[in-house]
């Protein structure tokens, strides 16, 4: 089978593609090279831009049996891959986003047929109008589209708490392990669910070349639901410290840090719960077997391994000071000034 990842390299993709592989997948890899991920052995890479010219030109004359795109974030992203790949793929998979649905749900558990609106996060609604424009195409033209919408990912490079930084993520186990207080959205009882990038792929792959999966949506996540309390502190013990969670309201952290308001307001500070009977229906045996406990574990090793890898981001630090300081001062002063009422 013939496919062609566009991207490939990132935190969810990269796992992928290693399972792509080992299906033995005859993989081609589209990506503009920022990033050094090793890949695997006999995997085709085309270094370039999709939206490029030299894209195209190096993409003339290949058909697939399946494209896979990673990095398509608005509609006129997947329009453009309409009209490259109709009647050159029998399957082309858009990466979604599971911040797409109805948030915050209005019933749990969540599944595929969940309504899409996401009035907080831009990047959702984004996605959510690449899925329209491509299914339209389906219905229209017979694109022949699968949706597939992952949730909070991670892998051994990546630390997945609600309040860290993405580029730097060892930076919330630094202050673990150094005892300064680490910020928990709400009140920490919030029900989450945190995917390992190898169970991802497990679905992923299997539904490559699936013709029934066209004209379909998935999401693909771990059946393992936690509050952020139990992964802070599941990510503290595997750091062998303990963790001072300090529990303070998503709609204050938005608005000191207003960059914070998608991914808190529109995903993580409120609660989610997946379905994932679809998927296990569609890729026979799917299941998500790394628990947090184990996988956070790997992480840890992985940074563990290498000082070089343990790097901080002292902006987010010092933005966290900042609002640790301005909680509790507001907090301390509002019960003074209750006080005296």
């Amino acid at each position: 089978m013939r496919v062609l990842f566009i991207g490939g390299t990132g935190i969810i993709s990269s796992a992928c593609t290693w399972a792509a592989v080992e299906r033995g997948i005859d993989l081609t890899i589209l990506h503009r090279g920022r990033r050094t991920t090793p890949l695997p052995s006999g995997v085709a890479v085309i270094t370039s831009d999709i939206a490029s010219r030299e894209a195209h030109d190096a993409l003339h004359g290949r058909d697939f049996d399946a494209v896979v795109q990673w990095v398509a974030f608005t509609a006129a992203d997947v329009e453009r891959d309409i009209a490259l790949f109709h009647g050159r793929t029998r399957q082309y998979v858009l990466i979604s986003s599971a911040s797409a649905y109805d948030t915050p749900a209005t019933t749990h558990p969540i599944t595929e047929s969940t309504p899409l609106a996401n009035p907080y996060w831009e990047y959702s609604r984004h996605k959510i109008d690449c899925e329209e424009r491509l299914m339209d195409a389906y219905r229209t033209a017979g694109f022949p589209v699968t949706i597939v919408r992952p949730s909070l990912t991670y892998g051994d490079t990546l630390v997945p708490l609600a309040i860290n930084s993405w580029q730097s993520s060892y930076t919330i186990v630094d202050r673990m392990r150094r005892g300064y207080p680490v910020i928990v959205p709400g009140d920490g009882t919030s029900l989450w669910v945190i995917t390992h990038n190898s169970d991802f792929a497990k679905g992923l792959v299997g539904l490559l070349g699936m013709e029934a999966a066209v004209g379909e949506a998935f999401h693909i996540t771990t059946d393992e639901a936690m509050t952020w309390d139990r992964f802070y502190r599941a990510t503290a013990d595997a750091a062998g410290t303990e963790a001072s969670l300090l529990h303070m309201p998503s709609e204050f952290i938005a608005a000191c840090l207003p960059e914070m308001t998608g991914t808190l307001l529109g995903d993580k500070s409120v609660s989610v719960a997946f379905d994932n009977s679809k998927i296990k229906r569609f890729v026979s045996g799917f299941a998500a077997t790394t628990s947090y406990a184990e996988g956070i574990r790997r992480t840890l090793a992985w940074f563990d391994a290498d000082a070089a890898r343990r790097q901080i981001d002292e902006d987010a630090n010092r933005a966290w000071d900042r609002l640790i300081a301005a909680y509790h001062h507001g907090f301390q002063q509002g019960i003074r000034e209750f006080q005296k009422s």
